[in-house]
């Protein structure tokens, strides 16, 4: 009668009982299965798409990395086919070793712990950049449009220009209108010089907007007058005018007043040269 073992004893997984086993761990079983079958960590992790630093983990009985023993289970289920181990006793093995018995399983929620915990990175908050920069716009146009009030009755652009008569002073009563300017004088028109072109414009009768040009097309002046309000202008050949309310203007060229029926609200452009003065 023969001693020996049989064919069907020498069957994997099946002839070993409990207590003849070597005392192996889980993740030792695994390592020597791996090196035993000519395999890389590597080649495990491309294998079975379990992370390589949790492959190290679980050779070296390191479970936390899977993230809970429904996940350790899965892993070691997955490893020990790519290595041609029977991954049941393995799985018994550890559920011995970790807590006796299969237990309830763990969500998976730790696993995304460490994302939820990450500070949430925020946008910019276009609103109150928006707000912000609204809030600018508003406060530089006030200032240009209060700058520009304060400038209006300084001094003129023009070359040559002389200083602007000073507003009248109020009258106590409102309703009494203001008196008309005086013409110029004899000696005024005297001083107007011979060889220059000179307009002075005059918001008499209320206020208007005017614009004037030189010879050549520059702009000397593009603005509102006020009410008593004057500008003088001068250039070697012509002054080009644009008057939005002729009706409001007393019009002064080469010192003499100009004489015309203009209309509240017209507007007239005019053009005056040296000598006598000639609207064009």
């Amino acid at each position: 009668m023969s001693i020996g073992n049989s064919p069907e004893d020498e069957r994997p997984f099946e002839d070993v009982s409990e207590e003849d086993r070597p005392s192996v761990s889980v993740g030792r079983a695994l390592q020597q299965a791996r090196i035993a079958a000519g395999l890389t960590v590597d080649d495990v992790s491309t294998a079975t798409r379990v992370r390589i630093a949790i492959v190290h983990a679980i050779e070296a009985d390191d479970f936390a990395p899977c993230g809970g023993d429904v996940y350790a289970r899965g892993h070691i289920r997955t490893l020990a086919r790519a290595v041609y181990l029977d991954p049941a006793p393995l799985i018994a093995q550890y559920e011995a070793e970790h807590g006796g018995g299969r237990p309830a399983p763990t969500p998976a929620a730790p696993l995304f712990e460490a994302e939820r915990i990450r500070p949430e990175r925020r946008g910019p908050n276009w609103t109150a950049a928006m707000v912000a920069a609204i809030v600018v716009v508003i406060g530089f146009v006030g200032f240009t449009m209060v700058k520009g009030d304060d400038d209006g009755g300084k001094a003129n652009v023009a070359d040559g220009a002389t200083p602007s008569k000073p507003a009248a002073s109020p009258t106590p009563k409102p309703e009494k209108p203001a008196e008309p300017e005086p013409e110029p004088s004899d000696s005024a028109i005297a001083a107007a010089p011979q060889d220059k072109v000179t307009v002075q414009v005059s918001a008499a009768d209320g206020r208007s907007w005017i614009s004037a040009k030189d010879h050549n097309g520059r702009l000397l002046f593009d603005g509102l007058l006020k009410q008593g309000d004057s500008k003088t202008f001068q250039d070697s050949t012509k002054i080009n005018l644009v008057l939005g309310d002729a009706g409001a203007i007393d019009l002064f060229v080469n010192g003499k007043k100009i004489e015309d029926d203009w209309q509240p609200g017209a507007v007239e452009r005019l053009t005056y040269t040296k000598g006598d003065p000639q609207a064009g």
